[in-house]
């Protein structure tokens, strides 16, 4: 099987063109491993559609499919671009999640950014959770996957390797939930951190940095119509969220390498 490694702020997937096959749990946790497989934050199918220019499906490190990937779907515009699927700058992609539209950035007739417009994000009255004998407060938002967003003072303290595993699996959360550590530097910059759902800590989550700036703009510490940069381990990511909620992102893509894995 051939894939591609790409990886979006460090938020890194193999991708296959093709059809889905049945054992896709067992191969994303065989191929995800980072020590006896290729290493990945999971792996990426890629195929025509019916309703939009491609497909895209997400299965996570654990095998669980995921409805969205902010970063993913980056790379997949890049890809299929690229590697001549298609010579359109502005494309539909079908997710789990809904229909997301995507205007490539081209460098030297590469794609090197990618411009997405996410749907509409929806944010949720804040949760006070007991765990662990302490109250956490979280705010849920969609935008078109779950997320809880937690506020702190200093983002290298959060703790997201503690928290992030009991938030997932929270019954409040009962399909699961990625949890994001935001601290607001100002209010057109956040910095945040991540535990993704089924994949645990990454270095970037691209529906989660716009979760972030959704839930900021519910606490007024960002404004609507207004770029707000947010920073993660792998880089940068910059978002917006218009009067009427809907979310767009801007970030790169990248290919890391080729590879062929025997079967």
């Amino acid at each position: 099987m051939h894939f591609t490694k790409m990886q979006g702020l460090g938020n890194d997937y193999l991708y296959v063109y093709g059809e889905v096959p049945e054992d896709i749990v067992q191969l994303s946790r065989k191929l995800s491993d980072r020590h006896f497989g290729a290493g990945s934050d999971g792996m990426i199918y890629i195929s025509t559609s019916e309703i939009a220019d491609f497909k895209m499906r997400i299965f996570n490190a654990d095998g669980s499919e995921a409805r969205m990937c902010g970063n993913g779907i980056r790379c997949v515009g890049k890809y299929v671009y690229d590697k001549g699927y298609t010579d359109k700058t502005h494309l539909t992609i079908e997710t789990l999640s809904g229909v997301k539209y995507l205007d490539l950035q081209l460098c030297d007739s590469k794609v090197e950014a990618v411009t997405v417009a996410m749907g509409p994000s929806e944010t949720k009255q804040e949760l006070r959770l007991r765990i662990d004998g302490e109250e956490v407060v979280c705010i849920p938002v969609s935008v078109g996957n779950p997320h809880a967003v937690i506020f702190v003072d200093d983002i290298e303290t959060a703790p997201l390797t503690v928290l992030g595993p009991k938030l997932e699996h929270h019954p409040a959360f009962p399909d699961g939930v990625n949890v994001e550590f935001v601290q607001v530097l100002s209010e057109n910059e956040l910095q945040m951190r991540v535990w993704e759902r089924g994949s645990g800590v990454t270095m970037a989550c691209g529906t989660g940095a716009c979760a972030s700036v959704a839930a900021a703009v519910s606490k007024g510490y960002c404004r609507q119509e207004t770029p707000v940069v947010v920073r993660l381990d792998g880089g940068a990511l910059n978002i917006q969220i218009s009067s009427d909620y809907n979310v767009t992102m801007t970030g790169p893509a990248e290919t890391v390498y080729e590879g062929e894995v025997m079967l």
